[in-house]
């Protein structure tokens, strides 16, 4: 019986007033089926400071408020 935690951006969207908006899942696996799963969500205004981010995060952004 193998547990294991992967965290993973699942969504980013950006609104018409260029708010970004991250949604991150954590999913719980045992032995390769999920047994739980738990959402987070966070958002961006323009010019925020994302360094802190994943890459695709920070590349959506960059895009968005040029």
């Amino acid at each position: 019986m193998a547990l294991t935690k992967e965290v993973v951006v699942d969504q980013i969207t950006v609104t018409e007033n260029l708010t970004v908006l991250v949604r991150e899942v954590t999913r719980i696996m045992e032995d390769g089926v999920e047994i739980s799963k738990q959402y987070h969500r966070s958002s961006f205004e323009k010019d925020a400071d994302v360094s802190g981010q994943t890459q695709q995060v920070q590349d959506i952004c960059a895009v968005a408020w040029k």
